[in-house]
């Protein structure tokens, strides 16, 4: 899966935990917490889910079984929520 991408209604900024996401639209804010950041961050600077999986795998050996589905559903999450374009 590549070519991830804000929707165009969607305005991100950091804070103190992560990440928050305001849905102009709907008024709705979202917040995800450092790793789940993280994924995005990696996500929307290019990285396909695979390698966004890969580096959290580096960085948390413990939990590499389900890396890569966790950063699918998190995807999928956020496509629903209309945070992310394809």
């Amino acid at each position: 899966m590549t070519g991830i991408a804000l929707s165009p209604f969607v305005t991100m900024v950091e804070s103190e935990d992560g990440l928050v996401f305001l849905n102009k639209r709907t008024g709705r804010y979202w917040q995800l917490n450092g790793t789940g950041s993280e994924v995005v961050r990696l996500l929307l600077s290019g990285e396909t889910v695979e390698s966004a999986a890969s580096r959290l795998q580096e960085k948390y050996p413990d939990a590499s079984d389900q890396t890569v589905s966790d950063v699918r559903t998190l995807v999928r999450q956020l496509q629903a929520a209309k945070l992310l374009a394809r």
